[in-house]
């Protein structure tokens, strides 16, 4: 992938939930590019989301909006006046079905919202999650991104909230294109670790004494972010894109960790 940001773009965009992992560098390459970008959180004084303010062009090209995504006429304002919408804003809870209406609702508001402020594209943040899990589909099937997860099998929200997506974007004649990349890493913008970094810092703190004989596909956080904006931009851009670059067994993973950080105890079976 290639960036350039020599160029400013002078329009305006909105970015959900922009304080989290992905979302924080979606909101750092807009600005880096040249867009003004309106972010919602749910409190913009809050110091968890300090580090949005300290981004370069920040000052001058971001401003922080509160918006609750069951709360229609908040998502209306903040969208108001935008050209796209990156929704990455997702509920986060331990119980699945309190996240169930915020994920699926907020999501109908969010493309609802957009089709009143006439955005030109809106560009939501799925899964893999979205795309592989179906127990009845061979293990030899090469998965893409035509392919959806059962949804009665893992009940995964994000599934859902796409699928609520696609379903209220045809109705609204709204252009939606989704991103649905798989577990991932790299530097963190936000001051909380956040459940994909868990993956790793179980192996540094010794939570995890072993690790599972199994493989996980991973992407840079930035790639995931840069993925956004190109397909934003793109006019050819639609329908679905995985966003994944490595394949690693959780056996590589550990030796990996163990050559960068041999001072913590990482599990070797």
């Amino acid at each position: 992938m290639t960036f350039d940001s020599s160029l400013p773009c002078n329009q305006t965009v909105c970015v959900t939930g922009a304080g989290v992992f992905i979302a924080s560098w979606i909101v750092k390459l807009l600005l880096q590019k040249g867009y003004t970008v309106k972010g919602t959180v749910r409190n913009p004084d809050d110091p968890k989301n300090a580090h949005l303010r300290e981004l370069e062009g920040a000052n001058q090209r971001l401003t922080l909006h509160t918006a609750d995504l069951l709360d229609y006429q908040s998502l209306k304002e903040a969208i108001n006046g935008c050209v796209g919408v990156f929704h990455t804003a997702s509920p986060v809870t331990d119980d699945p079905e309190q996240m169930m209406e915020p994920a699926v609702n907020g999501t109908k508001n969010v493309i609802m919202a957009a089709a009143e402020a006439k955005v030109r594209r809106v560009v939501f943040t799925s899964s893999i999650g979205a795309v592989y899990m179906d127990p009845n589909r061979s293990p030899d099937v090469v998965v893409n991104e035509s392919c959806w997860s059962d949804l009665e099998f893992c009940k995964n929200t994000k599934a859902v909230a796409e699928q609520a997506a696609w379903e209220m974007a045809e109705e609204k004649g709204v252009d939606l294109v989704v991103i649905n990349p798989v577990l991932v890493l790299g530097p963190l913008l936000q001051p909380t670790v956040n459940a994909s970094i868990v993956h790793i810092l179980k192996y540094l703190t010794g939570s995890a004494k072993t690790y599972a004989n199994s493989v996980q596909a991973y992407v840079h956080v930035r790639d995931v972010a840069l993925a956004h904006i190109l397909v934003f931009e793109d006019p050819s851009a639609s329908s679905r894109y995985i966003c994944a670059e490595s394949i690693l067994h959780r056996g590589e993973v550990v030796e990996i960790l163990a050559k960068l950080f041999p001072e913590y105890p990482i599990p070797t079976k």
